[in-house]
């Protein structure tokens, strides 16, 4: 080897080193460089603003709900849809599922969008995507098998339709670039970790951090990045919810058991910041807001989609600092006990701005069993259970027509 040739295993640590590759030699010193990004943007940022008094007060009143509702990793699970067995197979269910998790918006009314006929009910948005692929399986489709995806002969278009068959007229959106996404991570998967993503959790040595920077090194779909005024700027949302969903899922432990979890920032989609707008946090350039009260399109990667989302990211960064400054036993996660209290059914509470917040208001489209807490030593309250709840709260405003702006209109594989 000549002087001014790259010594192979030099090059091997330096990047393991950097949460590169094959799992970090040094675990903890992975990043993701998502949230430093988003600050950034977030500086720099023209036509998406901060209130810091409602970010003050969001954060008091997503912490007092988020004790209501006994909100924990638990409560993923909870959800009809969501696989319940903690094995391997649901790793495979929970890759397959964030693998695919972008673009379910519609330009049609609700009874005529993409939506999925299972369990005796029509499922639109985030839970078509769920259902289908449940449904796929009780068909017996290998639907969350990355052999099957690579075979582009039985992996096809056609088969790919039938797996997303509507119950309206309307198609899913994007039929083409998810099996892309599929065939790509198949292709992956069967040549570099051995046709399995378990191998990319324990490439990663249990870091959450790392687990991101390989899913974005290997895979291109997962490579969600842009250019901001010249920089480049990681958000990284499905590779992020990946790691935040077999973490909710397993509960932090087995295959959900990251050392460093806090390192994930919330997801930067289009409810996130709809919710956070709602919430009287967000303020949009008088050009933005109607742009976006018009239902525009506002093309993936441009100036105004990249401060939208970089700026929910620090936002929900500032609420969990926030929370964590006024109630440090926020730094324990708070995990649902069971109640055998016959009086604890009670109707859940919406979540709204803080100026405008009614307590009392009953929730039409869901009731949640108000549970008691006990602490126990966790990582604490953080971005990813920050982003579950303030979802959740979005969709049932969203169901009960009391959103006060609509979300913004990208259509990516990004979200």
């Amino acid at each position: 080897m000549s002087d001014d040739e790259a010594d192979p295993e030099l090059l091997a640590l330096l990047r393991k080193s950097l949460g590169l590759g094959g799992g970090p030699a040094n675990p903890q010193a992975a990043e993701t460089k998502v949230l430093e990004n988003a600050q950034y943007v977030f500086d720099n940022a023209i036509d998406v603003a901060l209130t810091p008094a409602s970010v003050k007060a969001a954060a008091e009143t997503i912490w007092r709900q988020m004790q209501k509702k006994g909100y924990s990793t638990q409560t993923w699970s909870q959800h009809e849809l969501h696989p319940k067995t903690k094995d391997e197979a649901t790793v495979d269910f929970v890759f397959t599922m964030d693998l695919l998790n972008f673009s379910f918006w519609s330009e049609l009314p609700d009874e005529k969008r993409f939506a999925i006929e299972y369990r005796g009910r029509k499922w639109t948005g985030y839970w078509s995507l769920v259902a289908a692929l449940q449904r796929a399986l009780d068909e017996e489709i290998p639907i969350t098998t990355p052999e099957f995806w690579a075979n582009e002969d039985e992996c096809t278009e056609s088969l790919l339709r039938h797996v997303f068959r509507s119950a309206t007229d309307e198609e899913i959106p994007l039929l083409k670039e998810r099996l892309e996404c599929l065939q790509e991570a198949g292709r992956v998967l069967c040549k570099d970790f051995d046709g399995s993503f378990l191998n990319c959790i324990y490439s990663s040595s249990r870091s959450a951090a790392a687990l991101v920077n390989l899913l974005a090194e290997n895979f291109p779909c997962f490579r969600d990045e842009t250019s901001f005024q010249g920089r480049r700027v990681r958000l990284y949302k499905r590779a992020q919810i990946l790691i935040a969903d077999l973490w909710a899922c397993f509960n932090g432990e087995g295959f959900g058991e990251f050392h460093d979890i806090d390192k994930i920032t919330m997801f930067a989609d289009y409810r996130i910041p709809q919710m956070l707008h709602q919430l009287g946090c967000l303020r949009y350039s008088p050009p933005l807001e109607s742009h976006i009260r018009n239902q525009k399109v506002i093309p993936s990667g441009s100036t105004w989609e990249v401060e939208l989302r970089a700026t929910s990211i620090w936002c929900v960064e500032l609420i969990r600092r926030e929370i964590e400054l006024r109630h440090p036993e926020a730094k324990t996660l708070l995990v649902p006990a069971p109640v055998d209290d016959a009086t604890s059914d009670g109707p859940s509470q919406h979540l709204q701005a803080p100026a405008t917040q009614d307590e009392q208001e009953k929730c039409s489209t869901q009731k949640r069993r108000n549970k008691s807490v006990h602490e126990t030593k966790g990582p604490g309250l953080n971005a990813i259970l920050i982003d579950f709840f303030l979802y959740d709260t979005m969709k049932e405003l969203e169901s009960d027509g009391q959103e006060s702006i609509p979300h913004h209109r990208t259509r990516s594989i990004w979200y």
